[in-house]
């Protein structure tokens, strides 16, 4: 028992370590590690303890593995994390990548594989019809030449969730059905134009 609180003690100093250290990251091997800050912008002193980390490791199949903990989120609340332009608004282009539930402590973990490099970008040669599932969602894409998604953002799922943890109810569509509430935490520890994915060699 000892030893497991331990280890825990251990595990949350290094997050605390790697969530407060500005835009430094470690490498080890194949491992890039960083760490994501509390959001501006509706979550004031509303998540004070909100930390996060992020483990991308490649895979054999030319792809990554997008390890994701935070901690010190309201407990057993859904939050949807995104790849995203720019960490804060207005958020440039953004691609939803899932959910994350914390547990009765109000942490999560969520893996993600895909391509988070040096080549995540979203690209669109012309315009073409797209369908509309959602309320919100736009019937044809707009052109635009290759751009770069090195940032990271985690947001509530609900206003309502983020209103019950005492931040803002403003209504985003950072999820499914375009209804979330605000982000929670970012990679604005980075430099806008140097997310950390920028790091991460194909």
């Amino acid at each position: 028992m000892r030893i497991a609180k331990l280890i825990a003690a251990l595990g949350a100093v290094s997050l605390a370590a790697m969530a407060t250290c500005g835009s430094s990251f470690a490498v080890d091997g194949t491992n890039f590690t960083f760490g994501m800050v509390t959001a501006q912008g509706g979550t004031e002193g509303c998540l004070p303890n909100a930390q996060g980390r992020v483990t991308i490791t490649h895979t054999v199949l030319l792809t990554e593995n997008m390890h994701v903990e935070v901690t010190g989120l309201p407990p057993k609340t859904d939050f949807d994390f995104f790849v995203i332009q720019v960490p804060t608004s207005p958020f440039g282009l953004s691609w939803y990548m899932g959910d994350m539930l914390t547990d009765s402590s109000g942490e999560a973990v969520g893996d993600f594989i895909g391509r988070f490099s040096f080549g995540t970008f979203i690209v669109a040669p012309g315009s073409a019809p797209a369908p509309v599932t959602q309320t919100g969602d736009a019937s044809s894409n707009p052109v635009t030449l290759p751009v770069q998604l090195y940032h990271l953002g985690l947001w509530f799922d609900s206003t309502q969730a983020a209103g019950k943890a005492g931040c803002s109810t403003k209504q985003t569509p950072f999820n499914s059905t375009h209804n979330a509430g605000v982000q929670a935490l970012n990679t604005s520890n980075f430099a806008v134009l140097k997310g950390p994915l920028i790091n991460v060699s194909q």
